[in-house]
């Protein structure tokens, strides 16, 4: 295909600097990479403040960049904050993607969603992309109406990357530590800490995560498609692995309950994804977990470093 005029939305966050990093890579594609506050640091192509709530300036957006292709990944994706503010989640996570739909139907652009696996109950994971959702959470009931939303808008060219437990290492301000960048800090600094014995999820690094959705903008593949790792895995063992590549002190960590970390604010336990269709559709093979995390630790900086 020709290269495309790209548009990603929430590019100053975790999942959008990763999608902005790899657009650009794409031989000869222009990538507009937008977000509410000033810009982090992006590799190539403009930057532009956007609000994704206000339908008049993704309007703008459109007759301005004529974007070929959305990848949105603007959104609230912190459980915590869903739960206390339901309002603010839905506009933010499914009325924006309504807006977003409409726009890319208007302008003829295609439309990339990254979700989660959060929009399954955890009770028989890891999921396929046909396993019924029965999300157990607002963040996880707003990802899956945002889902929904889309498919039930004009707009026929569209697709979802269902994804969990993302890590990376972002550039800039981005103000929310993943998984693996909180536990660093916080193993760094001597603090001991208690993680999730009972949950299970498909670790994602934020790398492998964009090559799987520009796999599914670059083959025009339509639908939902899981792009996650590929080991299923506790998160207190994935918080001895992230120690074990960084060299930190394992005996600081010590099990808990999701109840007992996350009172009022329910996860799907035995959740993560399974992710035979993109394997074989896509060509997606998201790194081995050591790998991803001594990638992570190199773009930290904390690499070992060669006499």
């Amino acid at each position: 295909m020709l290269p495309p005029r790209i548009l990603v939305t929430g590019a100053n966050g975790l999942v959008g600097q990763a999608l902005t990093r790899a657009a650009a890579r794409w031989p000869g594609a222009d990538v507009l990479a937008t977000g509410r506050g000033p810009a982090a640091a992006h590799d190539r192509g403009g930057y532009a403040r956007l609000d994704v709530l206000d339908g008049d300036a993704v309007d703008r957006a459109f007759q301005d960049f004529a974007p070929d292709v959305v990848l949105h990944a603007a959104g609230l994706a912190q459980v915590e904050p869903c739960e206390a503010d339901r309002e603010a989640c839905w506009a933010l996570n499914v009325d924006a993607v309504g807006t977003m739909a409409s726009a890319c139907h208007r302008h003829g652009a295609r439309l990339v969603l990254p979700s989660t696996d959060f929009v399954f109950d955890g009770k028989g994971g890891p999921y396929a992309e046909d396993d019924r959702p029965a999300p157990i959470n607002a963040y996880g009931r707003s990802k899956l109406a945002a889902e929904n939303a889309m498919k039930a808008s004009r707009l026929l060219d569209w697709a979802v990357a269902r994804t969990t437990m993302v890590f990376g290492a972002p550039a800039g301000p981005e103000p929310r530590l993943d998984f693996v960048r909180w536990l660093v800090r916080e193993l760094s600094a001597g603090r001991p800490v208690r993680v999730p014995a009972d949950q299970l999820r498909t670790p994602t690094y934020d790398d492998d995560l964009a090559d799987g959705i520009l796999r599914i903008v670059r083959f025009k593949r339509t639908g939902v498609f899981h792009v996650s790792g590929r080991e299923q895995l506790s998160v207190l063992d994935f918080a001895r692995r992230v120690a074990e590549a960084f060299d930190l002190d394992i005996g600081l960590i010590s099990p808990a309950t999701t109840e007992d970390l996350h009172p009022g604010a329910p996860r799907p336990l035995h959740a993560g994804l399974l992710i035979l269709r993109a394997e074989s559709e896509l060509g997606y093979h998201p790194r081995p977990l050591d790998v991803a995390l001594g990638a992570v630790r190199d773009r930290l900086g904390l690499g070992v470093s060669e006499a």
